[in-house]
């Protein structure tokens, strides 16, 4: 993981600046970085540091913590300020803890220019830089200084995964201010998630993807389960299970343990922007008949005996399993 840089060393600033020369300072960093100015490669991620810079030196007590604890004060996943939970694609859950009072918020934005289009970046309990940049500015920095209109599209689970062309029709103000309707065609790269946020254009456009019965997505991966039975657990089997990108057989190996999680590389979603899909993971769950038959309890009970024979004194009382 990147080191984060001092915040003073980004606004340019000494730790015994003013308020006004904080001020001052973002302004001027602020109106050289903002990215539709600032062509140059990286002018994504040097504004989004100058306006968090700015958001935690300009507040006294943003400042002295972060005088305190550095970055460590900000950070979700630091102990003391404010832990993180941990959670996984089948339960659990995830959280953070605001040393400001308040949860944490999540913003993304797109990229401008030259650079990536599909780069998000997570603000983790910070504005907005370009909301804060409106709020500095009045929004009369220009024209091509104002937020972008915004349009959310709803796409299935499948379009998604795969990509799709669709036609929308949005509103946008002309350069007198009056509104005017647009029919656009929109080419939906595959791999897009829920929340993603893209440019076409002028427009800024954020995904809403369905969710699917079968299927747990968590960003490139593809989380899905099995329920097999003892003996296929015990001695192993061959399963076909559906993937994202159709019917797979999965080895399941002899000695597998409920709830164990088989990989399927490269078996998951197109990633976003870059080569390469995630993988698909099966959990394999174990299936315990609740009336067996009577062959099926006698042949368990052989099984039992034979578990009991084997193990030494000490593990009789555990029993086969």
């Amino acid at each position: 993981m990147a080191t984060k840089r001092d915040y003073y060393e980004i606004l340019g600033v000494s730790k015994s600046a003013s308020a006004e020369e904080i001020k001052s300072a973002y302004r001027k960093m602020a109106r050289k970085h903002h990215p539709d100015v600032d062509k140059t490669a990286g002018a994504e991620g040097r504004f989004k540091e100058i306006g968090e810079a700015y958001q935690v030196l300009s507040d006294p007590q943003k400042k002295g913590a972060y005088d305190q604890f550095g970055h460590a004060a900000f950070d979700r996943g630091a102990g003391g300020y404010g832990g993180a939970g941990a959670g996984g694609p089948f339960g659990g859950a995830q959280g953070g803890g605001n040393p400001f009072g308040g949860d944490w918020q999540q913003y993304s934005w797109s990229s401008s220019g030259g650079g990536n289009p599909n780069i998000q970046f997570d603000f983790g309990g910070f504005e907005d830089p370009f909301e804060l940049f409106e709020q500095i500015f009045g929004g009369g920095f220009g024209a091509a200084m104002r937020r972008r209109p915004t349009y959310q599209m709803s796409v299935s689970f499948d379009e998604a995964i795969k990509g799709v062309t669709k036609d929308i029709e949005t509103e946008t103000r002309n350069a007198q201010g009056r509104l005017e309707r647009k029919r656009m065609r929109i080419k939906v790269p595959a791999g897009v998630d829920n929340g993603t946020k893209i440019r076409f254009g002028d427009l800024d456009i954020v995904f809403r993807v369905d969710r699917n019965p079968e299927f747990l997505r968590e960003g490139a991966d593809i989380f899905s389960e099995i329920t097999i039975n003892i003996p296929q657990l015990v001695l192993g089997d061959v399963f076909e299970v559906e993937t994202v990108q159709g019917k797979v057989k999965v080895k399941v190996p002899p000695g597998t343990q409920p709830g164990s999680l088989v990989k399927l590389k490269g078996k998951g979603v197109p990633r976003l922007g870059s080569h390469g899909y995630g993988d698909h993971y099966v959990r394999v769950n174990l299936n315990v008949p609740k009336n067996p038959s009577k062959q099926e309890k006698q042949l368990y009970e052989e099984l039992y005996k034979l578990g009991n024979e084997r193990s030494s004194p000490s593990d009789k009382k555990k029993g086969w399993f």
